[in-house]
């Protein structure tokens, strides 16, 4: 089995950011949600572009997990940029062979942000509980997983990433704070729908406090989501 750092996040968060600050890196390669095509397919849900998702990306969950085991690598280090939820229904052996990084943000930040692009949003959409659960499931198998808390990032992110490789067993690589605007060639299909932000920057923004002001029928989703959020809240690193 080759190293492989499995990023779990939730949607909006600066996972896309996080990829592309590995992406920097000689020795690694990024792989944008293996398995959000195979999610797709399997809860039939219709976001945005999905079609386009199903017709260029694999959408057979266990042969990709095996590509991301086992597959062809040119560098040292594969980085898998993954929602939690896309692992819904899935077997999670797989990960104890993995190097696990979970990114979490405030629920009702995700919420406000998210709801933006799908209307009102489910627990199982913003991912928080699924992050959890793998979490909790990886800790019981022995492992000692990483959590970034996406605002600790953005105040510091020399500091975070500093301490993320560190404990990932990577030396920091300066070149990590830093990249092209634009797209990326890893980018998945779906980039034109979500990735609008991130294209026109060149590092992490700094970290800005949002207002966590939810309408009514958004609150008993966060209220459900509280509970998993501040689980990994403890674990994460700090700046």
């Amino acid at each position: 089995m080759l190293p492989s750092i499995q990023l779990w996040s939730g949607p909006r968060n600066v996972s896309t950011a996080l990829m592309y600050s590995f992406a920097q890196r000689n020795d690694t390669r990024v792989w944008d949600e293996p398995l959000y095509a195979a999610y797709l397919l399997r809860t039939g849900l219709d976001h945005p572009g999905r079609e386009d998702i199903l017709a260029h990306h694999d959408a057979d969950a266990h042969r990709v997990i095996d590509k991301m085991l086992h597959g062809h690598r040119d560098r040292p280090w594969l980085f898998c940029k993954q929602m939690g939820h896309h692992l819904l229904d899935l077997p999670t052996e797989w990960l104890s062979g993995c190097t696990n990084v979970f990114l979490i943000r405030h629920p009702a930040e995700v919420l406000i942000s998210f709801s933006k692009v799908i209307s009102q949003p489910s627990l199982r959409d913003i991912g928080i509980a699924h992050q959890w659960e793998i979490f909790q499931e990886l800790r019981q198998l022995g492992q000692s997983p990483l959590v970034i808390a996406g605002n600790e990032l953005l105040r510091d992110p020399e500091a975070i990433l500093r301490q993320a490789c560190q404990q990932i067993g990577m030396e920091f690589d300066p070149a990590m704070l830093q990249w092209p605007a634009g797209p990326r060639p890893e980018d998945g299909i779906w980039a034109r729908h979500w990735y609008a932000n991130v294209h026109q920057s060149t590092g992490f923004a700094p970290y800005e406090p949002r207002e966590h002001s939810l309408p009514p029928d958004l609150q008993p989703v966060l209220e459900a989501a509280m509970p998993a959020f501040e689980g990994l809240s403890t674990f994460a690193l700090r700046a």
